[in-house]
C-alpha cells in the first residue's frame, strides 16, 4: 500500500513537469508575432524562434539521457528546472539590449532544461504502472500539458501582445520582463520541492516491465525498426503540432480569414490548445478499451480532412477547421511514444533520448512552412502538416509493428 501511495504521489509531481514546460512551450507562439513586430520580421526569420528551441532537443536530448544514468533522475528533473529557470531569466538582459541572438540564446537554455525533463518524465510515468495503460497514462498527464497551453496563450497575448502597436522598440522588448522573471522564480521554487521528495528509483520501475515483451536479442536500440519509424513519427507529429499553432496567430489576422488584431487572436490558441486538452481527457478513458494505433490512425485522418478544408475555404470556416486540428494532435505524442518504446526493455532511457532528440521536428517544419508562406502564401503553407500527418497515418497502420512481426 506504501508503495502504490508513493507511485500515486510520484505521479501527481511529474503531472506539475508536463504542465510547466507545456506553459513555457506555448509561450513561442505568442513570441513569434511579439518578435516579428518588435524586429519587423518576416514569417521564416521570426520561425527561427520554434527553430532555436527545438533544436535544442537534437543537440541535448542524447547528453540529457547520459546525466541521467550517472546523476540518476531525481537530480536531473532538479537540474532541468534549474537550467530553465536560468534560461526565463535570461529573458531581462535581452529585451534591455532589443538584440535578437539574445531572445534566442535564452530560449536555447530554456529548452536545453525542457529536453532533460522530457527525457525524464515520459519514460518515468509510462513504466510507473502496467504497460498495457502507458497510453493511458501518458494521455493523462498530457491532459495537464495541455491545461498550461490553455492559460499561457492568455497569459502571453495580454502581457506580452497588448499594446504593442506604436511604442518605441525598447518599451516594447520591455514587455517580457516581468512574466519571464516571474516564471524563472516559479521554476526555482518547483526545483526546490523536487529535491526534497522521496521518488521511486527508475530502474526499479524498469524491472517491472513484462519479460515477455522483451527481445534478449537486441544490443542497441538502432535494432529496434518501430522505434526508429516511431522517432520518425515524433519528429513528424512536434513539427506539424508546432507549425499549426506558430502560424495560428498571422492566419487569423488575415482580412480574408477573421482580420483579427494580434493580441485577440493570439487568445484564439487557447481553443487550440483546448482541443488537445479535451482529446487527451477522453483519449486516457478511451485507450482503456481502443488499441492506440487505431485511434492515432483515426485522429490523424480528421487532421488531414481538417487542414485541408483550412488551406480550401475563407473566413471563420477555414479559422475553426484549422483550430480542430488541436483535437487531432491530442493523443499523438502519447500514443506514437509508447507504441515507439514498447519491448525495448533495458533499452527504454536511451529510446526515450531518442524520441526526445526527434522534437527537432518542431524547429525544421516551422521553419519550412514559414518559407513557403513568405514565397507562397500562409494558407497554403498548412501542406507541411498534412504531409506529417501522412506519414503519421503510415505509422499507426504499419510502421509501428515493423520489426516486431
Amino acid at each position: 500500500m506504501a508503495r502504490q501511495n508513493n507511485t500515486k504521489t510520484a505521479f501527481a509531481f511529474l503531472v506539475s513537469l508536463f504542465f510547466m514546460w507545456a506553459f513555457l512551450t506555448a509561450m513561442n507562439d505568442i513570441l513569434i508575432p511579439f518578435v516579428k513586430e518588435l524586429f519587423d520580421f518576416g514569417y521564416t526569420q521570426a520561425a527561427l524562434v520554434q527553430f532555436c528551441f527545438f533544436g535544442a532537443f537534437a543537440l541535448m536530448a542524447l547528453p540529457a539521457a547520459k546525466v541521467l544514468e550517472k546523476v540518476g533522475y531525481k537530480k536531473g528533473i532538479v537540474i532541468g528546472l534549474c537550467i530553465m529557470g536560468i534560461g526565463a531569466l535570461l529573458f531581462y538582459p535581452a529585451s534591455k539590449a532589443v538584440y535578437y541572438p539574445l531572445f534566442l540564446g535564452a530560449l536555447f537554455v530554456l529548452a536545453t532544461g525542457v529536453t532533460m525533463l522530457q527525457v525524464a518524465a515520459n519514460p518515468y510515468v509510462a513504466v510507473l504502472g502496467p504497460s498495457k495503460t502507458a497510453a493511458s497514462r501518458l494521455n493523462l498527464a498530457q491532459g495537464f500539458n495541455s491545461v498550461a497551453k490553455i492559460m499561457a496563450p492568455i497569459f502571453g497575448s495580454t502581457l506580452i501582445l497588448a499594446g504593442m502597436e506604436g511604442l518605441p522598440k525598447a518599451e516594447q522588448a520591455s514587455a517580457v520582463q516581468l512574466p519571464y522573471i516571474g516564471l524563472g522564480i516559479a521554476l526555482f521554487l518547483l526545483a526546490g520541492v523536487f529535491s526534497f521528495l522521496n521518488l521511486p528509483d527508475m530502474k526499479d520501475l524498469d524491472s517491472q516491465i513484462e519479460e515477455n515483451q522483451v527481445d534478449h536479442t537486441k544490443s542497441s536500440i538502432w535494432e529496434f525498426p518501430h522505434l526508429l519509424l516511431g522517432a520518425l513519427a515524433i519528429f513528424m507529429y512536434v513539427g506539424a503540432e508546432v507549425s499549426v499553432a506558430s502560424f495560428l496567430t498571422s492566419f487569423l489576422g488575415e482580412d480574408y480569414i477573421a482580420g483579427l488584431k494580434p493580441e485577440n487572436a493570439g487568445k484564439y490558441l487557447s481553443f487550440y490548445w483546448g482541443g488537445l486538452m479535451i482529446g487527451r481527457f477522453l483519449g486516457a478513458a478511451i485507450l482503456q478499451k481502443v488499441a492506440s494505433n487505431k485511434l492515432l490512425a483515426l485522429m490523424s485522418v480528421l487532421a488531414i480532412i481538417f487542414l485541408a478544408v483550412g488551406i480550401m475555404s475563407t473566413g471563420w470556416f477555414a479559422a475553426w477547421a484549422i483550430i480542430l486540428v488541436g483535437f487531432c494532435n491530442s493523443i499523438m505524442w502519447s500514443n506514437i511514444f509508447t507504441l515507439s518504446i514498447d519491448g525495448l526493455g533495458k533499452f527504454t532511457s536511451q529510446g526515450s533520448g531518442l524520441l526526445v532528440t526527434a522534437i527537432v521536428g518542431g524547429a525544421i517544419l516551422p521553419l519550412i512552412q514559414g518559407t513557403i508562406a513568405d514565397n507562397v502564401g500562409l494558407q497554403i503553407s498548412y501542406v507541411v502538416p498534412i504531409f506529417a500527418f501522412i506519414y503519421i497515418l503510415f505509422y499507426a497502420a504499419k510502421g509501428y509493428k515493423v520489426g516486431k512481426e
